[in-house]
């Protein structure tokens, strides 16, 4: 069970470890040796504050060496770990609230804090009743020996794009099931480097780019996310050694934008062996772009791995993991229909018509291996054929036991073992596509309209880029509306896009345009929080929001 996540405690390889990203260039080294003894040092000193196999020790730490140790330090005692964002764009009191929500629900034994995030983690203990102070990392004397663990590793909470947070309940038995599942369809040999500046309070940063190479004992090159925002080059330059990466789209949009070709001078990227893509809609134009300014260092666009997963499913779900360009597509979205057979109008391998594909595309995540089921199920919960439209559901050992405390989701349910994911998709050429959160819709003459191809529509027409506008389906008794958020501060375009909606959507939608600077909130992975954002601005609660 724990023991393959764990072994390496045990039986450090002192020739590989951690390459931690400095901030004058730059990196910083300890082996695996090295972090095997400062976490067993630091689970004595856990053991000695009380902490016993089975509790929730919660930590909110930087991306350092100290967060590495005090993470495989709380695994060594045995007990559930509960990663907590530190603050990126929230104010202290918006923070505060978040923090105390989760401190709430997963009542942890203790609280881990560095000392400058102390502060404000003691007030979200304040204010989820929690008694005490936060502890800060330390180490003791001695090497613990590592304790019999719980049944829980993670406590995984989810985002809150669609709701507010809740904890995941991920065992042992799912960590390792899909650590196992990322390291063969990624193809992970022994000796391969993973290079990342992922989040690790992030699924996709967390389990597939620092649990996973870690139980493996991977060399590792570890970028905090700032330091990518800044020099994007940094990190393509890793895969001059490094073979695996995850990335969301945007980030290569953002990299393709911002790395010039003189910055990558002598860089030989053809050993690049996998960069898995997810977490958000994956946009064939993002992808392209990356590829036309990697492909003359020997990058490959059969190097990218468009994948689909989530927390509840542990990570990963389907990858696609033939070598091979990606296939994206455009659905016919006039006859949309859930329950019914999608038609594909259009299709193309990753390339030169990629730089043409607007809204409406979307690219195939891969295939569902065997030990990971995956159905399309109707609204009656009966499989769909292939090309259908309906729900995803996935089973198998990385389906997550449910929410932790009872918490209840709003779009994904577990049942008899599977996990109901609220996302929509459909078969094509034995490749699962995913259209998006069905909660994150509306109903428009029996068919759903999926916000996020709205915004792709939205940023065209208004000549506005998608990170500026965020569309919120509007619930309400009898009717159908939508909200458009947008940062600027002008609106000379709202009405071409109110007559662009009308055409698509008809007149009994009714639209709310909303524009203003610092209006999109965002959670701690970069998903818009629609819900939350309407609901503030029906409170009166949304600062420099004017509504047109």
């Amino acid at each position: 069970m724990a023991s393959a996540l764990r072994d390496w405690l045990d039986k450090p390889n002192a020739g590989r470890g951690v390459h931690l990203a400095s901030d004058d260039g730059g990196w910083e080294f300890r082996d695996y040796g090295e972090l095997a003894g400062a976490a067993r040092r630091t689970a004595t000193a856990l053991i000695e504050q009380g902490v016993r196999p089975g509790d929730v020790v919660c930590m909110i730490l930087p991306t350092d060496f100290t967060c590495v140790e005090t993470y495989y330090g709380i695994w060594a005692a045995g007990a559930t770990v509960c990663l907590i964002t530190p603050p990126l764009f929230q104010d202290g009191d918006d923070y505060v609230a978040h923090v105390a929500a989760i401190l709430r629900q997963a009542s942890p034994a203790l609280t881990i804090a560095s000392a400058d995030l102390a502060p404000l983690a003691a007030r979200a203990m304040d204010a989820a009743g929690i008694a005490g102070e936060p502890w800060l990392p330390r180490q003791g004397d001695a090497e613990a020996e590592v304790q019999e663990p719980g049944q829980l590793a993670l406590l995984q909470f989810t985002s809150g794009s669609s709701g507010a947070p809740r904890g995941v309940m991920v065992t042992w038995d799912n960590l390792e099931a899909n650590i196992e599942l990322i390291a063969r369809t990624a193809g992970f040999e022994d000796g391969d480097v993973v290079a990342s500046w992922l989040p690790l309070y992030h699924d996709m940063g967390l389990i597939g780019c620092f649990i996973t190479p870690i139980t493996v004992q991977a060399t590792l090159k570890l970028m905090r996310p700032d330091q990518f925002i800044r020099d994007p080059a940094r990190w393509v330059r890793c895969f001059a050694e490094a073979a695996h990466t995850a990335a969301p789209p945007f980030a290569l949009a953002y990299a393709a934008r911002r790395v010039k070709p003189e910055q990558l001078e002598g860089v030989d990227l053809s050993g690049w062996q996998s960069a898995i893509i997810g977490a958000e809609p994956i946009d064939p134009h993002a992808l392209e772009s990356f590829a036309r300014m990697a492909e003359p260092f020997g990058f490959r666009r059969e190097t990218f791995m468009p994948a689909f997963g989530m927390a509840e499913t542990t990570l990963l779900v389907t990858m696609d993991h033939v070598r091979r360009r990606p296939l994206a597509v455009r659905p016919d979205e006039a006859a949309l229909e859930f329950g019914k057979p999608v038609t594909v109008l259009e299709r193309h391998e990753l390339g030169e018509e990629s730089l043409g594909a607007k809204a409406g595309w979307v690219v195939g995540c891969g295939t569902p291996q065997d030990d990971v089921p995956v159905r399309v199920v109707d609204d009656s919960g009966q499989e769909l054929p292939a090309g259908c439209l309906g729900e995803i559901v996935v089973g198998g050992e990385s389906a997550c036991l449910g929410y932790y405390a009872g918490a209840e989701g709003k779009s994904t349910r577990f049942e008899d073992g599977s996990v109901h994911t609220g996302d929509a998709g459909f078969f094509f050429e034995g490749q699962l596509f995913v259209l998006g959160r069905m909660g994150d819709s509306i109903k428009v003459r029996g068919r759903s309209v999926y916000v996020e191809d709205l915004e792709s529509k939205i940023a065209e027409v208004s000549g506005l880029g998608k990170g500026r506008i965020v569309v919120v389906g509007v619930p309400g008794a009898g009717t159908r509306g939508l909200a458009l958020f947008a940062e600027t501060g002008a609106g000379e375009w709202a009405g071409d896009v109110r007559e662009m909606l009308r055409r698509r959507l008809g007149d009994e939608v009714e639209v709310t345009i909303v524009i203003g600077s610092g209006l999109i909130q965002r959670t701690s992975s970069g998903k818009p929080r629609r819900r939350y954002m309407w609901e503030r601005l029906r409170a009166g609660k949304l600062d420099g929001a004017t509504v047109l």
